[in-house]
C-alpha cells in the first residue's frame, strides 16, 4: 500500500488569483490543483458527454425483497413481501415499490448476475472495478488495487463542460475503493449530504463570477482542496501545464459548475416528489450533475447515522431489532428508495435526459435463499450471497421494460442468461464511450486493461 502525508490546511492571510497556485501547493502538500486537473484532462474533452448515476446498496440488498421475489418457494426461501404486478406484463416487483411498478416500462432489471465474493469489501472491489480481489492478498479485504468507475472515467474522459468534476461521490465515497495507479485526481469528488440545512457546492462560497475579482471565502477554498487530498493516494504522474493552471482557478469559482449544485433553482414541488432526505435530494442532485455534464455520479446508499429508515443493506438474522422481524427495517427503507428513484426516472423522461443520463442500482451481491435464525434477537435473516442477485437499469439510451436473465425457483444460482459484474460494468462504459478493452499502466509499468473479461449485456444494447 501507498504511504499517505499528513498536510496542514492552514494558509494565513487573503487569497487572490494570483496566490490560488500557492493555496493549491499548500492543501495538497507540493501537488497543485491545476496540476490535478491537468492531468485529469490530458486524454479527455469539455464537451458535453453521457452519463451514469449509480445508486450503491451498500451492504447487499436482498433480491428476494426487491426484484425477485419467489413467492411459490418454500416458507423459508419465499420473500417476506408480496410481489405486484408492473405496467409491464410478466414483470412483478415488490409490493413496497408502486411507483416504480407505474414506471416499469422506463427500466429493465437484470436477475442474473453473480460472482463468489462472499465480504463487503472484496465484493464492492468486485462490482465497483471489475476486479476480483486475490484471496492472497492482504490489503484486498479493505481496499482495491484497482481504480472503480468513475476513477476509469475520470482518467479517460476528462472535466466536463463548465469544468464540472468527472466523478462526484454522494454523501461521500465508497471506502473500499480508490484511484490506485491513476492517481488521487482521479478520485470522487465528495460533496456531503444535500438535504442537511444550508447545504451549497464544496466551491460555491468562493463562485465570483466571470470577472474573478476576487474569491471570497477563503475556508472553503481550503476546505474544497482538503477534500481532495484526504485519504488518497499520492502516487502517479501529476505534470500540469499552463493551460490548466487557469482551468483549476475556473472550477473553484466557475458560476456554471457552483449552479449545477445549486438545489434552490429546483421547484419545491420537484424536491418534495424527490423526498426532503438524503436519498431524495441526492437523487435530483445528482440528476443535475448528470444534466451538467459530471460522468459519475455514485450515491453511496449507506447512511446508518441518519435513521432506521436509512440503515445500510446489511440484513442478517440478528439485525431486525427488537421486534426480532428481519424485514422490519426494509419495510420502512425500500418506500424511500422507491419515491427517489422513481422520481429520478420520471424527471429524466420528462428532462428528455434518458438517452443522456444511465441510471444502475446495485449493491455487492444479495442475500441467501434460505432464512436463517440467529442471535441475539432470535430472529430469522438472510446472509451474504454473491452466487446470484439483481440490478435495475434505467435510461442510457438502452432496452427498457424487460427482465434480463432468471435464477432457480429459490434464488440460489442464474439458470437463464448468467452475467457478472464485469458485464454490467461493461455496459456502464458502453454508455460512456469508453472501451473497456484499453489499458492503463500500473505502478509496476505493467499494462492493466480497464476489464479483462467481459461484454456488455446484449438484451440492453
Amino acid at each position: 500500500m501507498s504511504s499517505r502525508r499528513e498536510i496542514s490546511a492552514t494558509c494565513p492571510g487573503p487569497v487572490g488569483r494570483r496566490e490560488f497556485m500557492q493555496v493549491g501547493a499548500m492543501a495538497l502538500g507540493g501537488v497543485t490543483l491545476s496540476e490535478v486537473l491537468a492531468a485529469r484532462a490530458a486524454s479527455g474533452n469539455r464537451s458535453k458527454r453521457t452519463s451514469v448515476i449509480m445508486l450503491y446498496q451498500h451492504g447487499g440488498a436482498s433480491q428476494l425483497e426487491t426484484y425477485d421475489l419467489k413467492p411459490d418457494a418454500p416458507t423459508a426461501t419465499r420473500s417476506q413481501f408480496a410481489p405486484i404486478a408492473t405496467n409491464v406484463p410478466g414483470m412483478d416487483i415488490c409490493e413496497h415499490f408502486p411507483l416504480q411498478a407505474k414506471i416499469a416500462d422506463k427500466f429493465s432489471i437484470v436477475r442474473s448476475l453473480h460472482h463468489n465474493m462472499s465480504s463487503h469489501s472484496d465484493g464492492g472491489i468486485t462490482v465497483l472495478t471489475g476486479k476480483a480481489p486475490l484471496v492472497a492478498d492482504p490489503t484486498s479485504q479493505s481496499k482495491s488495487n484497482h481504480p472503480d468507475l468513475g476513477s476509469v472515467a475520470s482518467k479517460t474522459l476528462g472535466p466536463g463542460p463548465n469544468v464540472m468534476p468527472p466523478y462526484v461521490a454522494i454523501p461521500q465515497k465508497p471506502y473500499m475503493t480508490r484511484p490506485a495507479y491513476l492517481g488521487l485526481h482521479h478520485g470522487a469528488f465528495e460533496v456531503g449530504d444535500p438535504n442537511s440545512k444550508g447545504f451549497r457546492a464544496p466551491h460555491a462560497g468562493i463562485a465570483t463570477g466571470k470577472d474573478g475579482r476576487r474569491l471570497g471565502d477563503r475556508k472553503a477554498l481550503i476546505d474544497q482542496l482538503d477534500r481532495i487530498r484526504l485519504n488518497v493516494d499520492l502516487r502517479g504522474n501529476l505534470a500540469g501545464t499552463d493551460q490548466f493552471r487557469e482551468l483549476a482557478y475556473e472550477m473553484l469559482t466557475s458560476p456554471e459548475s457552483a449552479r449545477a449544485f445549486n438545489l434552490a433553482e429546483e421547484s419545491d414541488t420537484l424536491r418534495d416528489r424527490y423526498g426532503r432526505n438524503l436519498w431524495g435530494q441526492a437523487c435530483l442532485l445528482a440528476r443535475r450533475l448528470a444534466q451538467a455534464g459530471t460522468s459519475v455520479i455514485n450515491i453511496y446508499f449507506n447512511t446508518p447515522k441518519t435513521g432506521p429508515e436509512f440503515t445500510n443493506w446489511d440484513d442478517h438474522a440478528g439485525n431486525a431489532g427488537r421486534e426480532g422481524h428481519f424485514a422490519k427495517f426494509m419495510k420502512i427503507r425500500l418506500p424511500y428508495m422507491d419515491q427517489a428513484l422513481a422520481t429520478l426516472i420520471e424527471d429524466i423522461h420528462a428532462q428528455d435526459l434518458q438517452q443522456q443520463i444511465l441510471v444502475v442500482v446495485v449493491g455487492e451481491f444479495g442475500r441467501t435463499p434460505v432464512m436463517r435464525y440467529g442471535v441475539p434477537n432470535r430472529s430469522y435473516g438472510r446472509d451474504h450471497w454473491p452466487q446470484a442477485y439483481s440490478a435495475l437499469l434505467a435510461g442510457g439510451n438502452l432496452k427498457m421494460g424487460q427482465v434480463v436473465g432468471a435464477t432457480n425457483s429459490k434464488s440460489e444460482y442464474p439458470t437463464k442468461r448468467p452475467y457478472t459484474p464485469q458485464d454490467l460494468l461493461a455496459t456502464i462504459y458502453h454508455h460512456l464511450g469508453i472501451d473497456h478493452t484499453q489499458t492503463f499502466n500500473d505502478f509496476g509499468g505493467r499494462p492493466v486493461h480497464i476489464l479483462n473479461e467481459a461484454k456488455p449485456i446484449a438484451e440492453l444494447i
